[in-house]
Formats: structure tokens, C-alpha cells, sequence
């Protein structure tokens, strides 16, 4: 038997090990099934280039927990160690980078990102285990088996034993603040958690599997059952396999693998596969989406060769990407790595480009094979296609291709289809093609209505996102204008050459004015006269697109820099002064009689609009009733 110190220079590094990663304690398991995992593999590829006599077999990785003895066990039949092996991978190895994590982290906040940066995953163990026991017997038949010991001191001995199957078991004596590590349920919920899809089969546990029933099996037969290992993992996932092997059913299935709880089926998929300049596989699902923005994100998971890692995503897939569902799986991205590693690392911003473009490429194949299909889910996708095209350029720049613009009659346009539809019509006299909108079909029906009189056609932009999208567009595209079509008379949306004349004269558009500021508030409508159509509305209510647009802006993130989602709502009040209704205002004598019909005009514009309520609805029905009277 051998005894011997670690090399290390530190008094006693387990201590900080524990108390340095404590809040991330349960990651030994998936340390520990890690390293049985990459033994299995490198075991693999001796067989594979005729290196080794060992048969490779059908090998498991095998998880025990004894709670009565304290005890958990993790058993491979991987390639094994030998003495000398031991000596070099547990006490030099992985300890080469201890002393300076020591002096450089002892006195900072835990970071669960340095034990793979100093390959201390071994050492994990000593988290939860206040002892612990290698026996292990290398795949090489004639070298002998050895037991390593060490109790969480510098001290380890190190002596032969009598095992004789090829592999590594693992014996974590538990320690009295980790017990919870012996509930079965505790450990079968990590294994499910971190190792669902690692490579090897891991066992834990057995179940009851029943027997065929015989074929002359009496009618009073009782089936039988039979205990089997308890595989709890898919050694083989669909990211791992190749697209054209794979059919809709099989990404179905594996969506409810990945979330069993969730009962809507995905809207499409998107298998990612690159090997130059990195490694990345995955695939996304587009799910059915609201338009609240209140998206759960934190649903992708992220895996380095099937180890689960985080399903914290950010900076590695683009931030509008995060509302998805899916795996990404790359071997570039490290095990253990803190927030500002990861954006300082130029791989991870390559792998969020192209996770971007590929995105962008599906989406349009999708759009140019199946189209029907596309429409028919555009108001489920769109949120996401609108947050890429209002923060990734190059995404925007692909996105003219697939992003639809629904008009209020369900017929879809690409943007530029839809200019040059217009053009002729809704051109104004600056010769900006001005794209009326609405976002609400309901509520700004009489709008719509009025704007579909003058043969214009009016798009339904109601995500949202929708203001920042606009303005977007604007910005690149000099002579595009976006109005909705309730923020101002008909006429004045697309401003043509010629000039309206008021019936009115200057005195009697005063005297018009006025009678009206006396009946509306000042603090939330601005009254302006306008000389329109004589068979346009009387009186409307719109918002200007510029102030409503800043204050929706605020209200959904950018533009709240002047306060103006705190606004009170502002309106303005338009008088058509060549519409008789502002006559027989003019011909009132009465004031009483004058104020009753301009109160009764000016509600009715406010119910058009559902601003009419409480005590100002009342009123206005009671008075209502009294003109039919």
C-alpha cells in the first residue's frame, strides 16, 4: 500500500472546494457521470482503431444509492486507470491550477464556473462526500486493479485490489450536511435534470417489465413481470441524428420529451447542424406565442456534448431567439463558464450568428415551400420575426423575404409586394407612399371604413412591437411612411395637391371654435377645424401619430426617455367645418340648446373611439333619450 500527499501547497483545499461552490453542490453527479461518460468513449475509440484486447461490449454507467450506509456508488466500464494513471490524473492533474485558484477566488462570491476551469470536476465530489474511494481495473487485462482513498485531507493511499471487471467505481461516503443526496428521488431528479441524454445508458435502479402473455395462456391468466434495468436517459437524442433520418413525427416526439408538460404542439422546427468553424448542433421549435411579450423565456437548453449545462441561454442564442424551445448542443462552449467569460469568448458570438442566419434561411424555405401553411401561423411567429427585425440587422436585412404584412381583409404581403400595390394611390404630394395601418379592426372600424372609401388599403399591424418595427422601416427606407389610420382625418393622411376651401368664414370658424372649447376639456383634447368633405364625419377624435407612437414606444421598452409613457393621453378634436352639423351649431341662438348638441356630437365621437365611461356614459344616455323623446 502507498501513502502519499497531494501536490498542493494549500493546507487543506477540500474545505474551499465545498464552501466556494456550495450553492452549486449537486453538479457532482453530473461531474462524476461525466467522467464515467468520457472513460466509456475513449474506450470506444481504442476498440475502434484496434487498440485495445478489451471487448467494448454493450457498456452502462450504474448509479446505487445505500442510504443505510451512507453510501453512493458510480460504477463504469470504461477504460479504467491504473496505478500510475491514478497517481498522474487525480493527484497531479487535476491540481496543476489549484494553488492559483486558491489565492485568486478563496475570498469572492461563488461562481459555479471554476471547477472546469482548473479540472477540479473530479474533486466535485468532495462537496457532498466527506470521504471518497476509486477502485478501478484498467481495459490493459494484465495490469492490476487499484483502490485509491483520500478523506478530504492532502492524505490519499493508494493500493492494489481485487476487482476484477474492467472500469471505475466511484464510493462517495456522504457526508451529515449532504444526506439529502441519498433520497432516492433527490438523485433520480439530478440524473433527469443533468444526464437525461448523455451517451452511455445509465442505470439506476430496476422496474417491472411485463412478460409476453403465451399463446395458449388460460382465460384467468395474470401477467407476469420481470425486473429490468432502469435506463433513465436517451443515449440517443434527435439533435444527434442526422435530418434525413428524421421524420415530423420523430421531432414531435422528442419536443414532449423535452417538455412533457406541455400540451400544445410546436409550430415548426429547425435542425441546426454546423462543423466549421465550430461545432453546434440542436434543433429550435417555434412555439404558439401570445402578443403580450410576457414570453417564459429560460426554455432552451444548452448542452456540451449531452451534459446538460444551463438553460440560461443569453448571449449564446440572439436575444429574440430566446422565446423558443430546444436544444443547442456544442462542444465549444465550456461546461463551467461564468457570464462575462462567455461574452468575452469570440466562439459564442460566432455560434449566436449563426444560430441567427440559420433561423432566417429556415424561415424563408419555409415561407417559399409551404406558404399556406406559413400564413396560416404568421400571427403566432410574428412576435418573434418582428423582435429579430427591430435588434439584429442581418436577421432584418434576411427578413424582408418572409415577414408578412396582413391587411385588414386577411390578404398577406411581403413589404415591398405591398409598396408597389399602393403606390399608385397613396402616394402624397411629397411623393412619400404612405402606408396606412390599423392595430385594432374592432375599434377603429368607422377609420378603416372611411380610408377603404377612398380605395386606399390599410394594413393590420397589432403586435406590440409594432412602433419600433415602423420606425425601423422608415429609417431605411427614405420615402415610406407609416400612419394608423385614426390619427387624423382621412384626408389628411394622404395629403394631395389640392387645397380645401371652408364654407365657413373666419368669424364663424371662430365663433365654431370656441363653442366647442367650452364643452371639452383643454387638458386632454385640442379642438382644430378642418375644411373636409362635406359627407366626412362631423366630428372625430385622433391621436397624432407622433405622440401616440413615442408613448407606445415607452410603454414597450426604448423611447421612455422623455417620460412619455407617464403622459396623460392626449387627442385632438376635429371639426369638419363644411359639414352641416357645424351650421346648425352656427344657428343655435340658444346657448344651452347650442352646448346639448355639441355635447351630444362630441360623445358620440368619444364612444367611437371607447372613450365614453362612468358618469360621462350616463349622461350621455339619459340625454339620448331625451332626443328621442
Amino acid at each position: 500500500m502507498a501513502k502519499g500527499s497531494i501536490k498542493v501547497s494549500v493546507e487543506n483545499i477540500f474545505p474551499l472546494i465545498k464552501k466556494f461552490l456550495y450553492s452549486d453542490h449537486e453538479i457532482f453527479l453530473r461531474e462524476l457521470i461525466s467522467n464515467a461518460t468520457d472513460a466509456t468513449l475513449k474506450l470506444k475509440h481504442l476498440s475502434q482503431v484496434g487498440e485495445t484486447k478489451s471487448e467494448y461490449g454493450n457498456p452502462i454507467i450504474e448509479v446505487k444509492v445505500d442510504k443505510d450506509n451512507k453510501k453512493i456508488h458510480i460504477i463504469d466500464q470504461g477504460i479504467g486507470m491504473s496505478a500510475e494513471e491514478v497517481e498522474k490524473y487525480i493527484n497531479q492533474v487535476a491540481f496543476s491550477g489549484a494553488e492559483e485558484f486558491v489565492e485568486k477566488y478563496k475570498d469572492k462570491v461563488p461562481d459555479s464556473g471554476i471547477i472546469g476551469h482548473f479540472g477540479l470536476g473530479f474533486y466535485s465530489a468532495f462537496m457532498v462526500a466527506e470521504k471518497v474511494e476509486i477502485i478501478t481495473k484498467s481495459h490493459v487485462e494484465e495490469v492490476p486493479a487499484v483502490r485509491w482513498t483520500c478523506d478530504g485531507s492532502p492524505e490519499f493511499t493508494l493500493e492494489e485490489n481485487d476487482k476484477k471487471e474492467r472500469g471505475t467505481e466511484i464510493i462517495l461516503h456522504i457526508a451529515e450536511d449532504s444526506t439529502e443526496f441519498l433520497e432516492e428521488n433527490r438523485i433520480s431528479e439530478l440524473l433527469t435534470k443533468y444526464n437525461k441524454f448523455m451517451p452511455i445508458p445509465i442505470k439506476f435502479g430496476t422496474k417491472q417489465e411485463a412478460l409476453p402473455k403465451p399463446e395458449d395462456a388460460p382465460e384467468d391468466y395474470k401477467t407476469e413481470y420481470k425486473e429490468v434495468d432502469n435506463i433513465i436517459n436517451n443515449p440517443n437524442p434527435a439533435w444527434t441524428k442526422n435530418p434525413t433520418d428524421l421524420k415530423d413525427e420523430d421531432y414531435q416526439s422528442f419536443y414532449r420529451e423535452l417538455y412533457p408538460m406541455q400540451f400544445e404542439e410546436p409550430l415548426f422546427h429547425i435542425h441546426l447542424n454546423v462543423d466549421y468553424p465550430f461545432n453546434l448542433t440542436g434543433i429550435l421549435y417555434f412555439p404558439k406565442l401570445n402578443h403580450n411579450l410576457q414570453v417564459q423565456k429560460d426554455k432552451i437548453q444548452l448542452y456540451q456534448n449531452q451534459v446538460f449545462v444551463t438553460d440560461n441561454v443569453e448571449g449564446i442564442v440572439p436575444d429574440f431567439l430566446t422565446m423558443l424551445r430546444g436544444v443547442i448542443d456544442s462542444p465549444d462552449i465550456p461546461l463551467n463558464v461564468s457570464r462575462s467569460y462567455l461574452q468575452a469568448d469570440g466562439n459564442v458570438k460566432k455560434i449566436s450568428n449563426y444560430i441567427s442566419k440559420k433561423v432566417a434561411d429556415k424561415l424563408l424555405s419555409i415561407y417559399k415551400n409551404q406558404k399556406e401553411d406559413y400564413i396560416k401561423k404568421w400571427n403566432d411567429i410574428k412576435i418573434v420575426i418582428e423582435y429579430g427585425m427591430i435588434s439584429d440587422d442581418k436577421f432584418n436585412e434576411k427578413a424582408g423575404k418572409f415577414a408578412l404584412y396582413p391587411t385588414v381583409k386577411d390578404e398577406y404581403f411581403l413589404l415591398d409586394e405591398f409598396i408597389e400595390k399602393v403606390k399608385p394611390l397613396q402616394t402624397d404630394k411629397d411623393d412619400n407612399v404612405m402606408l396606412l395601418y390599423a392595430s385594432d379592426k374592432d375599434a377603429q372600424h368607422s377609420y378603416i371604413e372611411e380610408a377603404q372609401g377612398k380605395g386606399y388599403e390599410v394594413l393590420l399591424l397589432d403586435s406590440p412591437l409594432v412602433p419600433h418595427l415602423i420606425q425601423k422601416i422608415e429609417m431605411s427606407n427614405e420615402k415610406v411612411q407609416f400612419v394608423r389610420v385614426d390619427s387624423d382625418s382621412i384626408e389628411n393622411l394622404i395629403k394631395k395637391e389640392e387645397n380645401r376651401v371652408s364654407v365657413l368664414s373666419e368669424d364663424e370658424e371662430k365663433q365654431l371654435k370656441e363653442s366647442v372649447e367650452k364643452v371639452v376639456p383643454k387638458e386632454k383634447f385640442t379642438v382644430q377645424l378642418e375644411a373636409l368633405d362635406s359627407d366626412s364625419t362631423p366630428i372625430k377624435i385622433v391621436q397624432p401619430e407622433f405622440m401616440r407612437r413615442m408613448k407606445e414606444q415607452s410603454q414597450v421598452g426604448g423611447g421612455g426617455m422623455f417620460g412619455m409613457g407617464n403622459l396623460p393621453e392626449m387627442y385632438n378634436l376635429v371639426i369638419n367645418s363644411n359639414h352641416q352639423f357645424a351650421k346648425d351649431v352656427l344657428a343655435k341662438a340658444d346657448d344651452s340648446q347650442k352646448e346639448s348638441l355639441i355635447k351630444q356630437a362630441v360623445d358620440l365621437a368619444k364612444l367611437s373611439q371607447n372613450l365614453l365611461k362612468g358618469e360621462e356614459l350616463t349622461s350621455f344616455v339619459k340625454r339620448s333619450f331625451e332626443l328621442i323623446k
